[in-house]
């Protein structure tokens, strides 16, 4: 049996001195502790009725938006397609449709995420996320290889140049689902890749190895040693190490001690959206299994303890530990809903934004995020010192972005952008992007 546990050690030390990480806050993620009967969602959160506006739409499935500059957006368009909206005008920039697995119907897979460099505007460097055929290295038996690639971009026009494709790391993924995808640069210049379990269910099955948890079979999340599945990466694209086109951050938490370097945090499932707070603190949904969806608190270091836990609940036993069997703690979210609760409830957590922005001056300060199943309105939390954060539910009295949400966006001036649908698969031209505003 894989047992990724000798790197604890050196965890327990580093979290014993308490060295806050720049970029990704200085608390622990506090939540209830595992096991525990957590707090009603309901309640204790800011309320606010909230509009919609149409910003651009013809879209098949709009997974990511950033800003270019100004009003100008760039969107992720799934089955492979750049786009820019520029006003009312939405043009194609790169076409990946080639490069792409195949994504008609349901599909996890395609163009998954993109991020700017943050010098992006004098540099013009674009990272992209994407579902490619299996390369070579990637085993016959996967799906496909996830990519995560560099293209240069022409800040003035918006233009990729499809040719510039430099490949950054790639990822053998053993079944089609639970492919993460998102990508963010951290307030610390590095850039930040959650990945998922490997797919499947319960991370378990081929491509998924065995961790120190015996009562569960798998998986990648627990271990940081044969695999990058099941957490949160952290590279240097702006630095080179041997050859790899990247280098490692010297106070990622496992250079110099057993594990695969590039890890940052680990113990998730599928990390759908990450995003950073105005005091750097990092914030990842995590789409749960059958039962709770959550958002955690992503600390260097951290075990947010997929698949021995489901959120705080156990997972596949009746009873399960809150630390590994050399005592590391599994962090408990922040945030934590069931699919079948009264209010806050859905099927697949939509991670959000500490909210920046004008618009709703009730929601300042607060973490506003959604549920693939929109139903026509966003979720809410406001952070308490201790537990789990009360959240509530925000009705969309005006304006119709659909009901299916695929991601939420930030343009510059801090209001949210909410990436919809009206097909539950990969099909269509329904997808939409629309401005979050006050109701009419």
């Amino acid at each position: 049996m894989v047992d990724p546990v000798s790197r604890r050690t050196v965890l327990a030390s580093a979290a014993a001195v308490a060295v806050p990480l720049a970029g990704c806050g200085t608390g622990d993620g506090t939540g209830p502790a595992a096991g525990t009967t957590a707090p009603p969602t309901d309640g204790g959160s800011p309320t606010a009725e909230l509009g919609t506006t149409l910003v651009a739409d013809g879209f098949t499935s709009p997974v990511g938006v950033v800003p270019l500059d100004g009003d100008r957006l760039l969107v992720a368009d799934q089955p492979g397609q750049l786009i820019l909206v520029d006003g009312g005008d939405t043009r194609t920039v790169l076409d990946l449709g080639d490069r792409v697995v195949d994504v008609s119907g349901y599909s996890e897979r395609g163009l998954l995420g993109l991020a700017l460099h943050p010098a992006a505007a004098s540099n013009g460097r674009l990272f992209l996320r994407y579902s490619a055929p299996r390369r070579a290295g990637t085993p016959s038996s996967s799906s496909h290889t996830f990519v995560l690639a560099e293209f240069a971009i022409d800040p003035a026009t918006g233009e990729v140049d499809a040719d510039s494709e430099r490949t950054i790391l790639e990822i053998p993924q053993p079944q089609s689902n639970h492919n993460a995808g998102d990508l963010a640069f951290g307030p610390d210049g590095y850039l930040y890749v959650p990945v998922g379990d490997g797919g499947g269910a319960g991370d378990q099955g081929g491509g998924h190895v065995e961790d120190w948890h015996d009562p569960v079979p798998g998986g990648n999340g627990q271990d940081v040693t044969e695999n990058l599945l099941g957490s949160l990466l952290r590279i240097d694209v702006d630095a080179t190490d041997g050859e790899r086109p990247y280098g490692i951050p010297a106070d990622n938490p496992l250079v110099g001690s057993e594990g695969l370097d590039e890890h940052f945090a680990w113990g998730l499932r599928n990390p759908w959206r990450l995003s950073f707070g105005p005091d750097g603190r990092c914030f990842a949904a995590d789409v749960g299994q059958n039962r709770f969806e959550e958002i955690n608190v992503v600390e260097r270091g951290g075990n947010y303890g997929w698949n021995v836990r489901e959120g705080t609940a156990c997972y596949g036993a009746e009873e399960c530990p809150t630390v590994t069997a050399d005592g590391e703690r599994l962090r408990p979210p922040v945030i934590e809903y069931g699919h079948g609760d009264a209010d806050v409830s859905g099927i697949a957590v939509i991670g959000g934004y500490v909210y920046q922005g004008t618009a709703l001056p009730d929601l300042r300060g607060a973490y506003v995020f959604g549920d693939w199943q929109a139903q026509g309105r966003l979720f809410v939390a406001e952070e308490v010192a201790e537990g789990r954060w009360p959240t509530g539910t925000l009705p969309i009295t005006s304006g119709d972005p659909g009901p299916m949400l695929l991601t939420i966006g930030e343009d510059t001036e801090g209001e949210l952008l909410l990436g919809t649908t009206r097909k539950s698969g990969v099909s269509g031209s329904t997808g939409a992007i629309h401005r979050v505003t006050s109701p009419e």
